[in-house]
């Protein structure tokens, strides 16, 4: 099976045409062909050679992915099911805002952090994504948007979709250096927002990068006794492991972070753990912004209700009142299978049923 194209970094396709006898600037004009004019077959390259050209026909295809459904919201939320080429599904959604156009992306098929609530986990990590196969997901959304013609593109990304994109650090890595590649589709590190469970080391290692590409730690829960209950990895990570992490991180970027926090009914909505979680980011606060997230409700966890609107606003005002920057996420696409992973799954559960 022929790998994505998209897989590589431009420097990586510079490095590998190199290495297949062709010139450097082949590879900047088949750069372009992909990003800018974004052509779907190696032939539409016409000023590249047909050398060059059999050389990559004969390695790589240019996309793996292939619309199985899709499903439009009245907010204008998009949520795409991809099949991949070993016939793994993927989810991926547009979602429309003033700011512009974003796109959630998923990184691996299926999910082993385990948290309680989430609809991703509700199927166990089948594999990673390659590199191609992440980018793949913008370019056809991306293509979504050319054949409507209205001159729109893809101007953020929140990779926030199935999977724990820390559990898939180089493909991650290469994903992000590609569509923030300036000669390419040129999508600003400061639009980008990647999120974590909590692979604290993962974190550091993320600090490192100097690269500005923004971070979301999901917390959930402010102490550990809690979190553990709805977050099986808070045993492996647990919150002080995970606040030294992003300590370090704040010290070497001295950006901001975001935590995310999903309220549940009587479970971690309370004013008591509106109290601890200040008191957790107390000494960090001028760089923290929580974002409160209404829960969306999964059949498979029946145990789990939205909070109210009482509770969601007392949490929200005790945040505030003890100086803590939050806001509460406003809802897309909750008429389309909202919460992440719940098309997928009831996708698989229709295949199941056919055969």
């Amino acid at each position: 099976m022929k790998k994505s194209i998209y897989g590589l970094t431009r420097d990586q396709l510079i490095e590998w045409l190199l290495e297949h006898g062709q010139k450097k600037y082949r590879a900047e004009q088949v750069w372009d062909w992909l990003y800018i004019k974004r052509v779907q077959s190696f032939d539409d390259m016409k000023n590249v050679s047909k050398e060059c050209l059999d050389i990559l026909k004969e390695n790589f295809v240019i996309q793996t992915l292939k619309e199985s459904v899709k499903q439009e919201s009245a907010d204008g939320t998009i949520k795409f099911l991809f099949e991949m080429q070993d016939g793994n599904l993927i989810e991926t959604v547009l979602m429309r805002f003033k700011y512009g156009l974003s796109v959630c992306v998923t990184t691996q098929v299926g999910c082993n952090i385990g948290c309680s609530f989430c609809a991703s986990g509700l199927l166990k990590k089948n594999r990673d994504l390659d590199a191609g196969e992440i980018v793949g997901q913008i370019m056809k959304v991306q293509e979504h948007l050319d054949q409507l013609q209205q001159d729109e593109r893809v101007s953020h990304i929140v990779v926030m979709g199935i999977g724990e994109p820390f559990d898939n650090y180089t493909n991650l890595m290469s994903f992000l250096r590609t569509v923030n590649d300036q000669k390419g589709l040129a999508i600003g590190a400061r639009h980008i927002t990647v999120s974590t469970s909590g692979l604290a080391k993962k974190i550091i290692d993320f600090a490192n990068e100097n690269i500005q590409v923004n971070l979301a730690v999901s917390l959930h829960a402010p102490n550990d006794e809690l979190r553990t209950k709805i977050m099986v990895i808070n045993k492996a990570f647990p919150i002080e492991k995970v606040m030294d992490a992003v300590d370090y991180y704040l010290e070497k970027t001295n950006r901001r972070i975001t935590f995310e926090y999903i309220l549940l009914k009587d479970v971690n909505d309370h004013v008591e753990e509106a109290q601890q979680l200040a008191k957790l980011l107390e000494n960090k606060r001028h760089l923290s912004y929580v974002n409160l997230i209404p829960y969306n409700p999964v059949d498979e966890h029946g145990q789990y209700q939205r909070s109210s609107e009482k509770s969601i606003s007392a949490f929200f005002q005790t945040l505030k009142n003890k100086g803590i920057n939050c806001g509460v996420r406003m809802e897309q696409g909750t008429d389309i299978d909202a919460a992440c992973g719940q098309l997928r799954s009831k996708q698989i559960k229709k295949e199941k049923v056919k055969n």
